[in-house]
């Protein structure tokens, strides 16, 4: 794995899904999630900076390999990690990706940890839906 793959400390026995995005957006939403909650290592942290689609499609199933990880988050819906994602899953079962994510969904999902994964997907997905409000005129 590259070392963009491995930016933020984890634990792989407790990683639960792989977070992707632009530049340091995964270490960064991780380390807000490890401030308000402690759970930051359910999560493993791999950036497409000076990555290519290849490389980050191998970054990511790497990744999946090493954690036993099924979840997927990333950070835009047509951005390179998505697209990597999306190639992985064909060959991939079971893997979900979510895609747009905002700390509230990840919030959600990081303290789910009783519910099976494609629930606590589904839930975190509400969440983080419900969280995006606009104020004022």
């Amino acid at each position: 794995m590259s070392t963009q793959a491995s930016e933020a400390p984890s634990d792989v026995t407790t990683v639960r899904a792989v977070v992707a995005g632009h530049g340091t957006f995964a270490t960064g939403v991780i380390s807000a999630i490890e401030q308000i909650t402690g759970r930051g290592s359910a999560f493993l942290p791999i950036s497409n900076s000076g990555l290519c689609l290849d490389d980050i499609q191998g970054a990511l199933a790497q990744a999946l390999d090493d954690t036993g990880a099924k979840v997927v988050f990333t950070d835009l819906p047509a951005g390179s990690c998505t697209m990597a994602v999306r190639r992985m899953i064909r060959e991939r079962q079971g893997v979900l990706l979510v895609t747009g994510v905002n700390l509230s969904l990840l919030l959600d999902f990081a303290m789910a940890d009783e519910v099976d994964t494609v629930a606590a997907v589904q839930g975190a997905l509400d969440r983080g839906k419900a969280s995006m409000v606009v104020y004022g005129a």
